[in-house]
Order: C-alpha cells, then structure tokens, then sequence
C-alpha cells in the first residue's frame, strides 16, 4: 500500500458521475485535496452506507475545498444503475475494470479480485497525504475522514481527536 509522501498514480479512467458515463483524469481535478475512496463492489451491504454518507457531506468537503472520488472494478455501466437505486452520487465513480489503478495504490485483493477498502487524501501536488484501510467488514467513518481533510488544511499540529474549532492540544490552546 502507498504512504504519506508516495506520489499519487495517475489515472485517466471510464465514471459514473451527474447521472451519465464520461471520463475522469486525476489531472482534470482543480480542488485543492482529493478523497480516493477504493470499495469492493456496487449492490453490496456495506459500500452503499459509505458512498452515500461521502454524498451527502459533500458540501462540508467542497467547504474544504476537497473533491471526493470513488473506484470499485465495477464497471460505468454498473456503476449508473448503482447510483440510480441510490437516489445520484455527485462525485466520480471511477470504473477500475480489472484493478489497474487498485493495484497502483497496493490495495488489490488478488485473491478476491477486488479493491480493499481504502482511503487516501492527496494534496495540492497530488502527493499522498494520509491514508488507511479496513477489513471489507467494516465501514469507514465519513466524519474522520473529513475531520482529517480538515486538520491537514489547518496546517497545525492536530492531537487525537482535534475538531475544528474545538480545544488544540493539551494545552487547552484553542484553535
């Protein structure tokens, strides 16, 4: 799996995005942070209750000025349908057919031809800035993953459990 300070592996890929198929290029991103979210499959238990949950905090990343993206080896074709039933995801679907881009980050389950569970924030240069996994079981929280998108964008020193606005560090400094 790639690490804080990897460079990011470019990707120019099919997506299911405003409820029609295109193509997405990891250059054509102008936001200053990227969330790159990798989840098993569509029409499953779990993804559902993530994708949605990315869909609709995307106000609070847009305030972040993040852009969220999602891949799956699910195809754009799947991936529509997927949406559909979901009621629309405003963020890319990317189609990682096969895994290439999967692969490129190390978070390909050969054994189950399929992408882990994974998130990765890139910063403004697209180098990777923090990263995590999961087990397919288990869900990733929608509310950590912002709250490091935006203790990344304070550019402070965050302690365990630092909010916005909230008490930084144990000196009770506030933020």
């Amino acid at each position: 799996m790639l690490k804080p300070g990897d460079t990011a592996p470019f990707f120019d890929l099919p997506c299911a995005v405003g409820g029609r198929a295109g193509r997405l290029r990891l250059s054509q991103i102008d936001t200053e942070m990227v969330v790159l979210l990798f989840y098993p499959h569509d029409f499953s238990f779990i993804c559902p209750t993530e994708v949605v949950g990315f869909h609709n905090a995307r106000e609070a990343f847009a305030a972040e000025h993040t852009s969220i993206v999602a891949a799956s080896v699910d195809d754009a074709a799947t991936h529509l349908r997927w949406a559909r039933e979901l009621g629309g995801i405003s963020y890319p679907l990317l189609a990682d057919e096969g895994g290439a881009l999967a692969r490129a980050y190390g978070v390909f389950d050969e054994r189950e031809g399929l992408a882990m569970r994974a998130t990765f924030i890139l910063d403004s240069k697209r180098t990777i800035v923090y990263c995590v996994a999961s087990p397919v079981n288990v869900g990733r929280s929608v509310s950590e993953t912002l709250r490091v998108a935006c203790a990344l964008r304070s550019g402070r020193m965050c302690p365990a459990d630092w909010e916005p606005g909230g008490q930084f560090g144990p000196a009770g400094h506030k933020d």
